[in-house]
Protein backbone atom coordinates (compact mmCIF):
# COMPACT_ATOMS: atom_id res chain seq x y z
CA UNK A 1 0.00 0.00 0.00
CA UNK A 2 1.19 3.22 -1.19
CA UNK A 3 2.43 5.55 1.63
CA UNK A 4 1.24 9.63 0.90
CA UNK A 5 3.81 12.20 0.89
CA UNK A 6 3.21 16.06 1.37
CA UNK A 7 4.12 19.30 -0.62
CA UNK A 8 6.53 21.63 0.92
CA UNK A 9 7.55 24.49 -0.88
CA UNK A 10 10.82 25.91 -0.75
CA UNK A 11 13.03 24.73 -2.75
CA UNK A 12 14.84 21.17 -3.06
CA UNK A 13 15.41 17.73 -1.43
CA UNK A 14 16.46 13.95 -1.10
CA UNK A 15 16.75 11.33 0.53
CA UNK A 16 18.43 7.64 0.16
CA UNK A 17 18.69 4.09 1.82
CA UNK A 18 21.69 4.39 3.80
CA UNK A 19 22.61 3.40 7.19
CA UNK A 20 23.04 6.26 10.19
CA UNK A 21 25.99 7.97 9.86
CA UNK A 22 27.42 10.47 11.37
CA UNK A 23 28.30 13.96 9.01
CA UNK A 24 31.99 13.36 9.77
CA UNK A 25 31.78 9.59 8.58
CA UNK A 26 29.64 9.87 5.65
CA UNK A 27 30.99 8.86 1.80
CA UNK A 28 30.68 12.05 -0.43
CA UNK A 29 30.66 9.28 -2.97
CA UNK A 30 27.33 7.93 -1.94
CA UNK A 31 25.59 11.34 -2.28
CA UNK A 32 22.27 11.63 -4.33
CA UNK A 33 22.39 13.04 -7.98
CA UNK A 34 22.25 16.80 -7.57
CA UNK A 35 23.96 17.29 -4.18
CA UNK A 36 27.00 19.40 -4.05
CA UNK A 37 30.28 18.26 -2.37
CA UNK A 38 30.84 21.04 0.12
CA UNK A 39 30.48 20.43 4.04
CA UNK A 40 26.93 19.42 5.38
CA UNK A 41 25.51 20.78 8.73
CA UNK A 42 22.54 18.26 9.78
CA UNK A 43 20.70 19.82 12.31
CA UNK A 44 19.50 17.79 15.23
CA UNK A 45 16.44 15.36 14.63
CA UNK A 46 12.89 16.17 16.07
CA UNK A 47 12.66 18.93 18.37
CA UNK A 48 15.93 19.25 19.82
CA UNK A 49 17.32 22.69 19.71
CA UNK A 50 19.96 23.36 17.37
CA UNK A 51 23.38 24.72 19.17
CA UNK A 52 24.20 28.40 17.95
CA UNK A 53 26.75 28.26 15.69
CA UNK A 54 29.58 29.70 15.55
CA UNK A 55 30.12 33.27 14.10
CA UNK A 56 32.39 33.62 11.06
CA UNK A 57 34.86 36.06 9.45
CA UNK A 58 33.57 38.14 6.85
CA UNK A 59 34.55 35.72 3.68
CA UNK A 60 33.32 38.47 1.28
CA UNK A 61 34.34 40.40 -1.48
CA UNK A 62 35.09 44.10 -1.99
CA UNK A 63 34.80 46.83 -5.14
CA UNK A 64 37.65 48.34 -6.09
CA UNK A 65 37.51 52.12 -5.27
CA UNK A 66 33.54 52.73 -5.45
CA UNK A 67 32.39 55.80 -5.54
CA UNK A 68 31.07 57.52 -2.68
CA UNK A 69 27.10 57.59 -2.99
CA UNK A 70 26.18 57.90 0.10
CA UNK A 71 22.62 59.42 0.52
CA UNK A 72 22.78 59.32 -3.04
CA UNK A 73 20.45 58.44 -5.69
CA UNK A 74 21.90 54.90 -6.72
CA UNK A 75 20.69 52.63 -10.20
CA UNK A 76 20.65 49.09 -9.65
CA UNK A 77 20.40 46.25 -12.16
CA UNK A 78 18.73 42.63 -11.08
CA UNK A 79 19.95 39.80 -13.14
CA UNK A 80 17.88 36.49 -11.29
CA UNK A 81 18.10 32.94 -13.25
CA UNK A 82 15.40 34.18 -15.28
CA UNK A 83 12.45 36.03 -15.82
CA UNK A 84 8.89 34.77 -16.93
CA UNK A 85 8.09 32.83 -13.69
CA UNK A 86 6.18 33.51 -10.54
CA UNK A 87 8.63 32.96 -8.45
CA UNK A 88 11.07 36.03 -9.60
CA UNK A 89 8.31 38.08 -10.58
CA UNK A 90 7.73 38.14 -6.80
CA UNK A 91 11.49 38.40 -5.65
CA UNK A 92 11.23 41.87 -8.43
CA UNK A 93 7.98 42.97 -7.07
CA UNK A 94 9.51 43.42 -3.41
CA UNK A 95 12.89 45.01 -4.65
CA UNK A 96 10.73 47.99 -6.80
CA UNK A 97 8.46 47.95 -3.13
CA UNK A 98 11.68 48.65 -1.40
CA UNK A 99 12.91 51.46 -3.98
CA UNK A 100 9.46 53.25 -3.68
CA UNK A 101 10.09 53.12 -0.07
CA UNK A 102 13.98 54.68 0.24
CA UNK A 103 13.08 57.00 -2.75
CA UNK A 104 17.03 57.09 -3.86
CA UNK A 105 17.27 53.90 -5.80
CA UNK A 106 16.43 53.01 -8.79
CA UNK A 107 16.44 48.75 -9.85
CA UNK A 108 15.14 47.47 -13.22
CA UNK A 109 15.14 43.44 -13.38
CA UNK A 110 16.61 42.51 -16.92
CA UNK A 111 17.55 38.40 -17.18
CA UNK A 112 17.49 35.59 -19.72
CA UNK A 113 13.91 33.73 -19.94
CA UNK A 114 15.82 30.70 -19.54
CA UNK A 115 18.04 28.88 -16.54
CA UNK A 116 20.98 29.08 -18.86
CA UNK A 117 24.41 30.56 -16.84
CA UNK A 118 25.97 31.47 -20.08
CA UNK A 119 23.08 33.67 -21.21
CA UNK A 120 23.05 34.93 -17.69
CA UNK A 121 26.53 35.97 -17.48
CA UNK A 122 26.19 37.77 -20.85
CA UNK A 123 23.50 39.98 -19.14
CA UNK A 124 25.51 41.07 -16.28
CA UNK A 125 28.98 41.89 -18.40
CA UNK A 126 26.71 44.12 -20.88
CA UNK A 127 25.42 46.07 -17.35
CA UNK A 128 29.35 46.60 -16.22
CA UNK A 129 30.02 47.85 -19.59
CA UNK A 130 27.26 50.14 -19.86
CA UNK A 131 27.69 50.95 -15.71
CA UNK A 132 25.22 50.55 -12.71
CA UNK A 133 25.89 51.64 -9.62
CA UNK A 134 24.97 48.28 -7.68
CA UNK A 135 24.46 44.35 -9.25
CA UNK A 136 21.66 42.03 -7.92
CA UNK A 137 22.01 38.43 -8.67
CA UNK A 138 20.44 34.81 -8.55
CA UNK A 139 23.04 31.82 -9.79
CA UNK A 140 22.32 29.78 -12.38
CA UNK A 141 25.93 28.22 -11.06
CA UNK A 142 27.81 29.35 -8.04
CA UNK A 143 30.97 29.42 -9.59
CA UNK A 144 30.71 29.77 -13.24
CA UNK A 145 29.31 33.14 -12.61
CA UNK A 146 32.32 34.41 -10.32
CA UNK A 147 34.49 36.10 -12.87
CA UNK A 148 32.18 38.17 -14.18
CA UNK A 149 30.65 39.27 -10.73
CA UNK A 150 34.27 39.60 -9.61
CA UNK A 151 34.81 41.83 -12.80
CA UNK A 152 31.92 44.04 -11.68
CA UNK A 153 33.73 44.81 -7.86
CA UNK A 154 36.82 45.16 -10.10
CA UNK A 155 34.80 47.66 -11.72
CA UNK A 156 34.00 49.66 -8.34
CA UNK A 157 30.15 48.19 -8.88
CA UNK A 158 28.60 46.81 -5.47
CA UNK A 159 27.14 43.08 -5.70
CA UNK A 160 24.84 41.55 -3.31
CA UNK A 161 23.06 38.30 -4.38
CA UNK A 162 20.07 36.55 -3.08
CA UNK A 163 18.40 33.47 -3.54
CA UNK A 164 21.32 31.10 -5.19
CA UNK A 165 24.62 31.98 -3.89
CA UNK A 166 27.90 32.85 -5.44
CA UNK A 167 31.41 31.72 -4.26
CA UNK A 168 31.63 34.68 -1.77
CA UNK A 169 34.43 36.32 -2.59
CA UNK A 170 32.55 37.17 -5.96
CA UNK A 171 29.70 39.25 -4.21
CA UNK A 172 30.05 41.47 -0.89
CA UNK A 173 26.79 40.13 0.68
CA UNK A 174 24.18 37.47 0.01
CA UNK A 175 20.72 37.61 1.32
CA UNK A 176 19.72 34.18 2.65
CA UNK A 177 16.20 32.83 1.95
CA UNK A 178 16.57 30.68 5.08
CA UNK A 179 19.55 28.34 6.12
CA UNK A 180 20.19 25.13 3.86
CA UNK A 181 19.89 22.68 6.75
CA UNK A 182 16.55 23.96 8.16
CA UNK A 183 15.26 23.62 5.16
CA UNK A 184 16.44 20.39 4.50
CA UNK A 185 15.00 19.31 7.95
CA UNK A 186 11.54 20.82 7.51
CA UNK A 187 11.48 18.92 4.43
CA UNK A 188 12.21 15.64 5.67
CA UNK A 189 10.28 16.00 8.49
CA UNK A 190 7.44 16.64 6.59
CA UNK A 191 8.26 13.31 4.72
CA UNK A 192 8.22 11.39 7.30
CA UNK A 193 5.13 12.69 9.42
CA UNK A 194 3.19 12.07 6.21
CA UNK A 195 4.35 8.60 4.93
CA UNK A 196 6.56 7.70 7.77
CA UNK A 197 10.17 6.95 8.36
CA UNK A 198 10.50 4.03 5.72
CA UNK A 199 9.14 6.40 2.70
CA UNK A 200 10.50 6.19 -0.81
CA UNK A 201 11.13 9.37 -3.12
CA UNK A 202 12.34 10.65 -6.24
CA UNK A 203 13.80 14.18 -6.91
CA UNK A 204 12.54 16.60 -9.93
CA UNK A 205 15.47 19.32 -9.78
CA UNK A 206 16.59 22.34 -12.31
CA UNK A 207 20.49 20.94 -12.56
CA UNK A 208 22.58 19.42 -10.52
CA UNK A 209 24.84 22.26 -10.39
CA UNK A 210 22.28 25.15 -9.58
CA UNK A 211 23.56 25.88 -6.16
CA UNK A 212 20.63 26.25 -3.58
CA UNK A 213 18.89 22.92 -5.14
CA UNK A 214 22.45 21.29 -4.72
CA UNK A 215 22.86 23.22 -1.23
CA UNK A 216 19.16 21.76 -0.10
CA UNK A 217 19.66 18.16 -1.87
CA UNK A 218 23.16 17.68 0.62
CA UNK A 219 21.63 18.61 3.67
CA UNK A 220 18.85 16.42 3.23
CA UNK A 221 21.24 13.95 2.72
CA UNK A 222 23.02 14.23 5.86
CA UNK A 223 20.07 14.71 7.56
CA UNK A 224 18.41 11.41 6.32
CA UNK A 225 21.69 9.32 7.02
CA UNK A 226 21.45 11.06 10.40
CA UNK A 227 17.40 10.84 11.45
CA UNK A 228 15.80 8.82 9.06
CA UNK A 229 18.18 5.88 7.72
CA UNK A 230 15.08 3.70 6.44
CA UNK A 231 13.68 6.44 3.62
CA UNK A 232 15.23 5.60 0.19
CA UNK A 233 16.06 7.91 -2.38
CA UNK A 234 15.38 6.58 -5.84
CA UNK A 235 16.55 8.94 -8.46
CA UNK A 236 17.05 12.50 -8.61
CA UNK A 237 16.17 14.10 -12.52
CA UNK A 238 16.92 17.17 -14.19
CA UNK A 239 14.32 19.54 -15.66
CA UNK A 240 15.42 23.03 -16.12
CA UNK A 241 13.49 25.52 -14.96
CA UNK A 242 11.05 24.26 -17.48
CA UNK A 243 7.69 23.29 -16.50
CA UNK A 244 6.14 20.89 -18.96
CA UNK A 245 10.20 19.51 -18.89
CA UNK A 246 9.09 19.18 -14.83
CA UNK A 247 5.84 17.44 -15.81
CA UNK A 248 7.60 14.90 -17.77
CA UNK A 249 10.10 14.36 -15.25
CA UNK A 250 7.37 13.90 -12.85
CA UNK A 251 5.57 11.40 -14.79
CA UNK A 252 9.10 9.20 -15.57
CA UNK A 253 9.45 8.58 -11.84
CA UNK A 254 5.65 7.77 -11.18
CA UNK A 255 5.87 4.99 -14.05
CA UNK A 256 9.21 4.00 -13.37
CA UNK A 257 8.68 2.71 -10.01
CA UNK A 258 5.08 2.48 -9.93
CA UNK A 259 4.20 0.94 -6.08
CA UNK A 260 7.49 2.07 -4.76
CA UNK A 261 7.13 5.74 -5.15
CA UNK A 262 5.88 7.25 -1.93
CA UNK A 263 6.57 10.87 -2.62
CA UNK A 264 7.74 13.45 -5.33
CA UNK A 265 10.33 16.45 -4.22
CA UNK A 266 9.97 19.72 -6.46
CA UNK A 267 13.02 21.60 -6.24
CA UNK A 268 12.08 24.79 -7.99
CA UNK A 269 8.92 27.03 -7.83
CA UNK A 270 8.17 25.51 -11.30
CA UNK A 271 9.08 21.71 -10.55
CA UNK A 272 6.99 21.67 -7.76
CA UNK A 273 3.80 23.00 -9.48
CA UNK A 274 4.29 20.04 -12.25
CA UNK A 275 4.40 17.36 -10.18
CA UNK A 276 1.45 17.97 -8.08
CA UNK A 277 -0.22 18.17 -11.55
CA UNK A 278 1.42 15.18 -12.77
CA UNK A 279 -0.02 13.17 -9.44
CA UNK A 280 -3.42 14.81 -10.17
CA UNK A 281 -3.82 13.62 -13.71
CA UNK A 282 -2.44 10.32 -13.11
CA UNK A 283 -5.32 10.10 -10.06
CA UNK A 284 -2.48 8.98 -7.51
CA UNK A 285 -3.44 12.21 -5.03
CA UNK A 286 -3.21 10.40 -1.52
CA UNK A 287 -1.06 7.71 -3.00
CA UNK A 288 1.78 9.75 -4.35
CA UNK A 289 2.68 13.04 -1.75
CA UNK A 290 4.46 15.75 -3.71
CA UNK A 291 6.83 17.99 -1.53
CA UNK A 292 8.67 20.94 -2.65
CA UNK A 293 9.10 24.70 -3.41
CA UNK A 294 6.95 27.08 -4.90
CA UNK A 295 4.41 30.39 -4.78
CA UNK A 296 1.31 30.38 -3.10
CA UNK A 297 -0.60 31.15 -6.17
CA UNK A 298 0.77 28.06 -8.06
CA UNK A 299 0.13 25.78 -5.42
CA UNK A 300 -3.12 26.96 -4.46
CA UNK A 301 -5.25 24.90 -6.89
CA UNK A 302 -3.52 21.35 -5.40
CA UNK A 303 -3.69 22.34 -1.57
CA UNK A 304 -7.28 23.68 -1.89
CA UNK A 305 -7.94 19.97 -3.77
CA UNK A 306 -6.33 18.44 -0.98
CA UNK A 307 -3.66 16.49 -3.38
CA UNK A 308 -0.85 18.58 -1.70
CA UNK A 309 -0.78 19.24 2.43
CA UNK A 310 1.74 21.82 2.87
CA UNK A 311 4.29 23.74 0.94
CA UNK A 312 7.30 25.29 2.07
CA UNK A 313 8.96 28.08 1.23
CA UNK A 314 9.74 31.71 2.30
CA UNK A 315 7.98 34.82 1.09
CA UNK A 316 9.62 35.87 -1.94
CA UNK A 317 8.79 39.43 -1.89
CA UNK A 318 10.60 40.01 1.19
CA UNK A 319 13.69 38.38 -0.30
CA UNK A 320 14.00 40.77 -2.95
CA UNK A 321 12.36 43.90 -0.68
CA UNK A 322 15.76 42.57 2.14
CA UNK A 323 18.25 42.35 -1.28
CA UNK A 324 17.39 46.21 -2.23
CA UNK A 325 17.76 46.97 1.49
CA UNK A 326 21.14 45.86 2.00
CA UNK A 327 22.28 47.10 -1.08
CA UNK A 328 21.69 50.66 0.12
CA UNK A 329 23.07 49.52 3.53
CA UNK A 330 26.60 48.66 1.54
CA UNK A 331 26.21 52.07 -0.13
CA UNK A 332 25.80 54.23 2.59
CA UNK A 333 27.91 52.40 5.16
CA UNK A 334 25.67 51.63 7.03
CA UNK A 335 26.65 47.66 6.38
CA UNK A 336 30.41 46.72 6.55
CA UNK A 337 32.57 43.21 7.10
CA UNK A 338 31.92 42.74 10.76
CA UNK A 339 28.67 43.11 11.41
CA UNK A 340 26.24 41.34 12.91
CA UNK A 341 22.94 42.61 11.51
CA UNK A 342 21.39 45.02 9.15
CA UNK A 343 18.38 47.13 9.62
CA UNK A 344 15.66 46.25 6.15
CA UNK A 345 12.41 48.17 6.87
CA UNK A 346 9.00 46.69 7.27
CA UNK A 347 11.36 43.35 7.79
CA UNK A 348 12.81 44.75 10.81
CA UNK A 349 16.60 43.98 12.23
CA UNK A 350 17.98 41.05 9.91
CA UNK A 351 20.71 38.69 11.11
CA UNK A 352 24.31 38.31 9.73
CA UNK A 353 25.26 34.46 9.86
CA UNK A 354 28.02 32.46 8.21
CA UNK A 355 30.48 35.35 7.93
CA UNK A 356 28.42 37.28 4.56
CA UNK A 357 25.32 36.19 4.71
CA UNK A 358 22.21 37.79 5.56
CA UNK A 359 19.45 35.88 6.84
CA UNK A 360 15.64 36.37 5.96
CA UNK A 361 14.58 34.09 8.48
CA UNK A 362 13.04 30.35 9.16
CA UNK A 363 11.30 28.75 6.16
CA UNK A 364 7.27 29.74 6.04
CA UNK A 365 4.70 26.48 5.82
CA UNK A 366 1.25 27.44 3.34
CA UNK A 367 -0.93 25.41 4.05
CA UNK A 368 -4.76 24.90 3.22
CA UNK A 369 -5.13 26.86 6.06
CA UNK A 370 -3.09 30.29 5.54
CA UNK A 371 -2.54 29.59 1.73
CA UNK A 372 -5.05 31.77 0.40
CA UNK A 373 -4.33 34.67 2.32
CA UNK A 374 -1.11 35.05 -0.15
CA UNK A 375 -0.86 36.72 -3.70
CA UNK A 376 2.05 36.06 -5.36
Amino acid sequence: MRKFLTLILVLSFVVAPFSVLTAAAQDDEDRWDGADDLPVNPLPCGDEEAPAPEPKDYDGGQPVDPPDLAGEDIVLVDVPKLIGIGYFAATTLGQQQAAEELGNVEVTTDAPTEGNIDEQITFIDNYITRGVDGILFAANDPVAIGPVLKKALEAGIHVVGYDANAVPDAREWFVNQAEFNGIAKALLDSLAAEKGEDASFGIVTSTFTTPNQARWISEMWAYANECYPDMTWLETLEAQEDYNLSFEQSNTLIDKYGDELDGLFGMTSVATPAAADAVTQASLCGEVAVIGLATPNAMKPFVNDGCVKSVVLWNPVDLGYAAVYVMRAIVDGTLEPGDTEVEAGRLGTLQIVNGSEVLLGPPFIYTEENINDFDF
